[in-house]
């Protein structure tokens, strides 16, 4: 069965009803990763080591990620030394990937991307940010003028450089709009080729996400310039995720997150769940998200950040059931030799897009065919009296039995059969 015509005659898409069109309207947009600098911001995880950094490495590259923020070179000598690293295996193994390095408005942050660049022999575009908002400026007693003169000679460094500058405004939803128009026209007249809007500390809504893209759009036509926009959300709010969407289709050139939405405070926006979000919206045809699922268990390994169990698409219980009339439903599309519709008749995300299988499990409030699919899917003998006496134990139960549990259930029945 194939899938355009599978989905058009099973599922009714009230999404597509009166829907304003494709989220870029088919035009050129980039996803961009902070996992590896902003991501290991967050208070809780670890920064991972290099052998865990080049996996994940590797694993952004194969899912599509068009660039990824390797690390702070200016942070110190294990911080160089991972970044060089990371730059120099997307050199010798001929990665589609791009890398970006952050660094403030400073010189002394931005010489050693150069370095950097240098000694691995490829282009690391430089992102230098600085804040920009009134409350910001307060509290470092910054004028408008220091802010303007520091940020037009970091850029004039790197451009003499020869690396590609994005001018990224912190706060920048917070911000006024003199200030960044005065702000952005500077850096485009100094040579940034992108500029980055960011929900620092995520006050966005949507509306302000248009408003805040319309507004850039803008200055940057006033320009005359070929300069992209990018946009750059946290959680705060809990809508990274719907901003991060919002900010594509109203004219963001490439968007940032961060796997598992890992980051300051609440987090980033979880790159995973944008990806997944533009699949399905068809923003990504042709793109394997297969690869997914593993990368989001190596991010969370490697940092040491737990993925919580009803965490989208890849936590535990994503794909998970006991009830018996959801489980018997999945069991019987299976049986039609149908993965279509077992991936969708009780999922709205289908887990095999992403490297995921549908699980069903033993509960008290399964029935028999989740004993009997739990037993064949192992590989186990299945007899009426078996299924009953699982079922029996699981119906006085307060929780879905686990691997070990039926396993102890079905050892205790063969010693009473013999």
């Amino acid at each position: 069965m194939g899938y355009e015509a599978s989905e058009s005659s099973l599922i009714y898409d009230w999404n597509e009803v009166e829907r304003r069109g494709p989220v870029v309207r088919k035009r050129r947009f980039e996803i961009h990763d902070e996992t590896l600098r902003d991501g290991i911001q967050n208070p809780s995880v670890v920064d991972p080591g290099l052998g865990d950094k080049l996996e994940i490495l590797h694993l952004l590259d194969e899912v599509g990620v068009d660039s990824t923020d390797v690390g702070l070179p200016g942070a110190g000598p294990r911080a160089y030394d991972a970044v060089l690293a990371l730059c120099r295996e997307i050199a010798a193994h001929d990665l589609s990937i791009r890398p970006t390095c952050a660094g403030r408005t400073v010189v002394a942050d931005i010489e050693p991307m150069a370095q950097v660049s240098q000694e691995a022999g490829i282009p690391v575009e430089v992102m230098t940010f600085i804040g920009s908002s009134p409350i910001r400026q307060l509290a470092e007693n910054w004028s408008a003028e220091l802010i303007r003169e520091r940020a037009t000679k970091a850029i004039d460094f790197a451009v003499k450089e020869g690396l590609p500058v994005t001018f990224v405004t912190e706060d920048t939803t917070r911000s006024s709009p003199a200030l960044l128009t005065d702000l952005f026209r500077a850096a485009i007249d100094h040579g940034a080729t992108r500029l980055c809007l960011c929900d620092t500390v995520g006050h966005a809504t949507p509306d302000g996400v248009k408003n805040l893209l319309g507004f850039t759009r803008h200055v940057i036509e006033g320009s005359g310039a070929d300069v992209k926009v990018d946009w750059h959300g946290h959680n705060d709010r809990g809508l990274a995720l719907a901003n991060s969407i919002f900010a594509l289709e109203h004219g963001a050139d490439r968007v940032h997150g961060c796997i598992l939405g890992i980051g300051e405070r609440v987090g980033n926006a979880a790159l995973d769940q944008i990806l997944i979000n533009l699949k399905l919206l068809g923003e990504l045809e042709g793109r394997d998200l297969s690869k997914l699922a593993a990368l989001v268990n190596r991010v969370a390994s490697a940092t040491r950040f737990p993925c919580a169990i009803n965490y989208p698409a890849f936590g535990a219980d994503a794909f998970r059931t006991a009830t018996g009339v959801h489980a018997a439903a999945i069991i019987k599309a299976e049986a039609k030799g149908d993965r279509f519709l077992a991936d969708r008749v009780y999922s709205g995300v289908p887990a095999s897009m992403f490297g995921r299988d549908q699980e069903i499990c033993i509960g008290p409030m399964s029935g028999a065919s989740n004993v009997t699919y739990w037993l064949r899917k192992r590989g186990r003998e299945v007899s009426p009296a078996l299924v009953e006496a699982i079922l029996g134990a699981a119906k006085l139960s307060d929780h879905n039995l686990s691997e070990e549990e039926v396993s102890a259930l079905i050892d205790r029945h063969h010693r009473a059969a013999n």
